[in-house]
């Protein structure tokens, strides 16, 4: 993937995506931290990130990204898209 630095894009260049990712895998963990969403949810990442080892291992995945309409993203969103578009990036 390129860097930032190698690859900064032109303010027509900057769009909103929906990015659907799919993943199944099994993993070893705590039963502890399978009850609370948040660190679950941050666990899961981490693992996934980590990639395959001898406490994860991938099952399936599945990601799906696609351009939306400006109007379809949240006014935060939209707002964001503007300061980029006007900050000259």
């Amino acid at each position: 993937m390129a860097s930032s630095v190698e690859r900064q894009p032109t303010a027509n260049q900057i769009g909103v995506y929906e990015c659907e990712v799919k993943l199944k895998f099994r993993i070893i963990e705590e039963k502890l931290s399978m009850r609370d969403r948040e660190q679950l949810l941050q666990t899961l990442i981490d693992a996934v990130a980590y990639g395959n080892d001898e406490y994860l291992e991938s099952l399936q995945t599945k990601i799906d990204v696609k351009e939306i309409q400006e109007v379809e993203a949240s006014p935060e969103m939209r707002r964001q898209l503007i300061r980029l578009r006007n900050s000259g990036v």
